[in-house]
């Protein structure tokens, strides 16, 4: 649904002094808002679209505001509005898993399906609420758990207004009269969607993945090994590390594979092209992640193939997500399209 907004300035005021004034007022929030978007739309395209309409809004409207509520709450009305017009058409984001069961390493592949039709991975530093910048492990681990994968995913299986009530309440700490007030709605009845939206997301079975923890030991060790035998196709090394019931998949592809036997039949059959990667840390969703690049056909150094977002869950690698389509994410994640081979 990602489309070219109009650039927001054209509707500034027309002094230097209100340009200033406006952008202190309405700048500070753009992150925490994408992080909103991003949770109701599932894709920091979309979330970074929607958050630019909010703000051109914003700006049409910034002279009426004075009085009529505060700041942030005026602004989270205006997103919300934003999100719930962009999902009117009804098609919610999935993961492979959502959609079928899963393949076996001798599937053929099918044509990919619409960037529309995937969840999206988006950097931390762009979709969590305060930004990457705090000093405490605890806190930051809280705050990757609200964006990992699979709860974004199962996010998008409620209903837009729904899932606007559990991430405001949830996720943002909102009130419910506050929430009542934003969606034009009673306390009453957003108690009850918030009570529909928590027995869908418990429905849905999320896995239970470990954020990104950098000063702990282990989970280190783990993606120092992960990395350590991708790049050499160690595959017997790799499966060690993997749970019995990992599941492997490749957006944009509908394919995906569970258990050891599969994603090894997979890794030194289909995907045997991905020996001699090399990989390049990253962080995604809360998730540990690499960019992967494949040896150039030109015989010189390596070229992007795929974001690679690993979820850990006790000690073992029990997702491996590779996204394929780096044109678009790979810019999104600082990452180049191409490493040139070592001197």
């Amino acid at each position: 649904m990602s489309k070219v907004l109009s650039d927001p300035r054209a509707d500034e005021p027309a002094t230097g002094e209100g340009r200033a004034e406006a952008t202190s007022l309405l700048e500070p929030f753009r992150r925490e808002l994408t992080g909103y978007c991003y949770r109701m739309l599932g894709s920091p395209f979309d979330a970074q679209d929607a958050v630019q309409e909010t703000m051109i809004r914003a700006w049409r409207g910034l002279d009426r505001f004075e009085g009529r509520s505060a700041l942030r709450s005026w602004l989270y009305r205006i997103a919300t509005n934003v999100c719930l017009t962009m999902l009117s058409a009804g098609q919610r984001r999935a993961r492979p898993m959502d959609l079928a069961g899963p393949s076996t390493a001798q599937t053929a592949l099918r044509a990919p399906l619409p960037e529309t039709a995937w969840i999206v991975p988006a950097p931390d530093g762009q979709v969590l609420a305060s930004g990457t910048d705090t000093t405490d492990p605890a806190e930051l681990a809280d705050r990757r758990e609200t964006v990992r994968l699979a709860f974004v995913a199962a996010l998008q299986h409620l209903p837009a207004r729904q899932r606007a009530v559990l991430i405001l309440r949830e996720v943002f700490g909102w009130s419910a009269s506050e929430t009542a007030q934003l969606l034009d709605s009673s306390v009453a009845s957003v108690n009850s969607a918030l009570q529909r939206a928590r027995a869908t997301i418990a429905s849905a079975g999320i896995s239970e993945a470990e954020p990104l923890r950098p000063a702990d030991d282990a989970q280190r060790a783990l993606l120092a090994r992960y990395v350590d035998a991708f790049e050499r196709y160690d595959i017997e090394s790799l499966v060690a590390l993997l749970h019995e019931d990992v599941t492997m998949s490749m957006p944009p592809l509908d394919l995906w594979l569970r258990g050891h036997a599969d994603v090894r039949g997979w890794l030194l059959g289909t995907g045997y092209g991905c020996a001699g990667s090399r990989l390049v840390a990253t962080v995604a969703n809360g998730h540990p992640a690499f960019g992967q690049y494949r040896p150039s056909a030109t015989g010189s150094g390596h070229d992007a193939w795929g974001l690679v977002v690993l979820e850990i869950s006790a000690g073992r690698v029990a997702g491996i997500n590779t996204f394929l389509d780096v044109a678009r994410v790979f810019p999104l994640f600082g990452l180049p399209g191409h490493l040139p081979a070592p001197e």
